[in-house]
């Protein structure tokens, strides 16, 4: 009897190590094919590619929508997914996608959520060292146009406190007009002068003192700055958060930062990133920006 108990306790034995070895087996093959979709790729396209992004028409309906500076990161490439996010006028959106490479072209489609009015999808194609291709909105929206075009290139974001705006900038903010009465004299040959009074569209201009402050290395006074018009202590003000890659919501600011070359967007939140000098500097512009004024004049366009 005793030999029957332990000729059953040794098969049972051997059962439960073939079912174990055969689990083992199956959970090794799983883990594999797991480990191969993570597996990560096209590494050397990781990071920002930045450029300009701008409505496909020329003539477009959508007046307000102009070119804009755009940066898209790429965090992570799997055989299934790319990961990143898009970066473009103060909005920040993740980026869920796939990349398709045949050997002879290489191709991203990238999603932003769908939860903003200006989500939508982006179909980059990598030509040489640039990023080209097309983004089309999800949904149809009356101040976006719903597909645009843009030209990427791959860029390292570097923070440098000594960048400075391109003193070949235009310096008139077009965003915002107001309208005022403007006063001029006409003339014509053989007749007397006429005053003439015009509401016209005016508009605000910085002045060349932007180009002489630096928030980012200098200790402002009140005293140096209290005669500066509100659009240069605004824009000396923001040119801190340009230099660490904020990205601008309003026109009438981003129109500065975007024309020059040193200027990535990254995140629109730089507020960790800021110096001590910086923050200082920032809470006396921001005190005074609230009682300085501006100079208005009409241009033409």
């Amino acid at each position: 009897m005793k030999q029957i108990v332990l000729s059953v306790f040794v098969l049972m034995l051997i059962v439960s190590c073939k079912e174990e070895k055969a689990e083992t087996k199956k959970s090794s093959k799983g883990d594999l094919a797991y480990n191969e979709a993570e597996k990560e790729t096209h590494k050397e396209l990781y990071g920002i590619w930045t450029g300009n992004i701008y409505p496909e028409d020329e003539n477009h309906e959508y007046t307000d929508d102009v070119a804009k500076k755009i940066s898209i990161k790429i965090n992570k490439i799997t055989k299934d997914s790319v990961y990143g996010q898009s970066i473009v006028a103060g909005y920040q959106r993740l980026l869920v996608g796939k990349l398709t490479d045949n050997g002879t072209k290489t191709m991203f489609v990238l999603d932003e959520p769908g939860s903003n009015k200006y989500d939508g999808r982006f179909e980059l194609t990598l030509q040489n060292d640039t990023l080209k291709g097309s983004w089309a909105s999800y949904k149809k929206n009356p101040d976006t146009a719903p597909f645009k075009s843009l030209e990427l290139v791959q860029k390292q974001f570097m923070y440098n406190p000594n960048f400075m705006l391109s003193d070949e900038i235009d310096l008139t903010d077009w965003s915002h007009p107001k309208q005022e009465e403007v006063n001029y004299t006409i003339s014509e040959e053989g007749n007397a002068e006429e005053e003439v009074v015009e509401v016209m569209d005016v508009y605000r201009s910085a002045s060349e003192d932007i180009f002489k402050f630096n928030a980012s290395t200098q200790k402002l006074t009140e005293e140096e700055l209290k005669n500066l018009q509100k659009l240069d202590l605004e824009i000396i003000r923001n040119t801190i958060f340009a230099r660490h890659g904020y990205s601008f919501k309003k026109n009438s600011i981003r129109y500065f930062f975007e024309v020059n070359p040193w200027y990535v967007p990254v995140s629109n939140n730089v507020d960790k990133e800021l110096t001590q000098l910086e923050k200082d500097n920032i809470v006396l512009l921001t005190r005074l920006e609230k009682y300085a004024t501006d100079h208005y004049d009409s241009f033409g366009r």
